[in-house]
């Protein structure tokens, strides 16, 4: 047994394929203008400050590899990848927590002589 379709599916539907389609053609603006972008850097190499390569390496990582790949980045998915591998790495270090080695510093104090 089915149910009649309501107005409100049509509406909700309608707006659905709305939103896909401007996405798309969103995806594709970008696609395009990183292409043209990336006419004019060239060869050149393309200096990223730590901010920016931690922010394109968590979007890269929610795309993926394969993602990455269909749209055509300025930089490899493997450099993306890596860069989120060393975000992940830096987390979970702790360096600044562990001691350092060696003897302790004596507390000042008088000293006889």
């Amino acid at each position: 047994m089915t149910t009649p379709l309501q107005p409100w599916h049509l509406a909700f539907v309608w707006a659905v394929g709305w939103v896909n389609r401007q996405q798309n053609v969103t995806i594709e603006y970008l696609c395009t203008e990183n292409r043209v972008l990336r006419e004019q850097i060239g060869k050149k190499r393309i200096l990223l400050t730590d901010d920016q390569r931690r922010r394109l390496a968590v979007k890269g990582k929610d795309l993926g590899r394969k993602g990455l790949e269909s749209i055509m980045p300025l930089f490899t998915p493997d450099t993306i990848l890596r860069w989120h591998r060393k975000l992940v790495a830096q987390k979970w270090d702790y360096s600044d927590r562990r001691k350092k080695a060696g003897r302790p510093p004596s507390r000042p104090g008088p000293r006889s002589g």
